[in-house]
């Protein structure tokens, strides 16, 4: 059976927005260790210095080769299977990390109704949170996308009647305080420059199920064009607004709830229920997203005998089933191992393989010229290279300042030079195996 190309573009835009985002949680944490005035300018710094530059280069990349594997393929196409093995490899060893985080995430904001769970309810709930999304995705591309505008409409709702109501209420600018008392200089940038990117990385995810695209060459530079704006406004809207009618200062991680009771006046209550709703919809929405992203990974390896030939099945919707459910598993196995100390790690290995995939496109429009797709960035080689590092350089600064702090530097460093390491003798194993069963 092969793949259906049924995941239209409004679908696309919202899987990318899932894929990377899912609302404005987590940047309260950012005001909270930076204060509003520098959280609302790196906010507006990093989709301009980071995002825009990888949105085109992913973009292209995506419009050039609109098959499934996305990256994987990108890679191959460009410098072969080991280095297409290492590239899924690294996407595979940071998604155990990322995703985690939101079975967590989804109880950070079921603790606004009910604010004692048991460890045998939180673990109950983050099997919930994983195997919802698995059976959305055994239902098809298609179904995860329609999923995705719903609850993408419902997050965004939320935080656009917030802000409206805020603004009703708002005393002072946002913006002021400009640093958290002690965060000026070197160490607010290291510590809001980590938080921001963790709400801005993962474009090329969704590049994995373009096999499953309609119009695949033109739908995703076309849902990147929507996608990034959709992102940078869902998190600048809230935060100025809001900031405007509170105090920055009891702001705390998970506390969005908390500050839809402080902006909005007599409506404060239902806001805040319809926040902390939209933050378990998000979490869900996430993990569906994402999961639909990462399981292609295996199915494309298997294709290409690299993994067991099962994986590469597709049931009658065209839906390859066994690597979704391979991949929950694994995902729910990985989330009772206690991952906080790899965080860093986690942004390290996705830095390399961004790496990969951006030498990709160079290498790519050096040797076929002639390889277009829909959407090319109207630069030379040269100009797309210098484009290159911006993002690159974002990233592995943060890296490099993050390396800095001790508590988080050495298991960050023994973490990623594992998952490295472990790359090149899997292929090798899998090589071997493929020989083997051809003799």
């Amino acid at each position: 059976m092969k793949l259906t190309r049924a995941v239209s573009t409004l679908s696309l835009v919202f899987i990318l927005y899932f894929c990377t985002s899912g609302g404005a949680f987590t940047t309260e944490t950012l005001v909270q260790s930076v204060g509003p005035g520098f959280a609302l300018l790196i906010l507006v710094l990093v989709p301009i210095v980071y995002s825009l530059p990888e949105v085109l280069i992913v973009g292209e990349l995506a419009s050039m080769l609109p098959v499934e594997g996305g990256y994987y393929r990108w890679v191959q196409r460009a410098f072969g299977p080991f280095w297409a093995f290492q590239n899924g490899w690294l996407t595979w060893m940071y998604s155990l990390v990322d995703m985690a985080i939101y079975p967590k995430l989804f109880v950070t904001y079921l603790a606004y109704f009910l604010p004692k769970l048991s460890p045998g309810v939180i673990w109950a709930v983050g099997m919930f949170v994983i195997w919802v999304p698995t059976a959305l995705n055994l239902m098809g591309a298609q179904r995860v996308g329609r999923s995705s505008v719903i609850a993408g409409m419902f997050i965004v709702g939320g935080f656009l009647a917030l802000s409206i109501v805020a603004l009703t209420h708002a005393t002072h600018v946002p913006w002021h305080p400009f640093a958290a008392p002690g965060r000026e200089g070197v160490s607010g940038l290291a510590v809001g420059l980590s938080i921001a990117l963790w709400n801005y990385i993962g474009w090329d995810n969704a590049s994995t199920v373009q096999g499953e695209v309609k119009d695949a060459t033109r739908a995703y530079p076309r849902a990147l064009a929507f996608a990034l704006p959709l992102v940078a406004a869902g998190y600048l809207v809230p935060l100025l607004a809001t900031l405007a009618a509170t105090d920055w200062t009891t702001w705390t991680e998970g506390s969005w709830p908390r500050i839809a009771l402080m902006a909005g006046g007599s409506l404060g209550p239902v806001l805040a229920a319809w926040i902390a709703i939209a933050g378990m919809v998000s979490a869900l929405a996430l993990f569906n997203a994402l999961l639909l992203s990462y399981s292609r990974i295996p199915f494309v390896m298997a294709e290409d005998g690299l993994l067991p030939a099962a994986l590469a099945r597709t049931d009658a919707r065209g839906t390859p089933r066994n690597a979704v459910l391979v991949a929950a598993i694994c995902y729910s196995l990985f989330m009772l191992l206690p991952f906080s100390g790899l965080v860093v790690a986690d942004v390290l290995l996705y830095s390399l393989a961004l790496l990969i995939e951006f030498a990709s496109l160079l290498q790519l429009r050096r040797r076929e010229p002639e390889l277009r797709g829909a959407f090319r960035i109207p630069l030379g080689t040269g100009g797309v290279a210098v484009l290159a590092a911006l993002p690159l350089g974002v990233l592995f600064l943060v890296v490099g300042l993050s390396f800095a702090d001790g508590e988080y530097g050495l298991p960050a460093v023994i973490g990623a030079a594992v998952a490295i390491l472990l790359g090149p003798a899997v292929y090798s194993l899998a090589r071997s195996r493929q020989v083997s069963s051809r003799a």
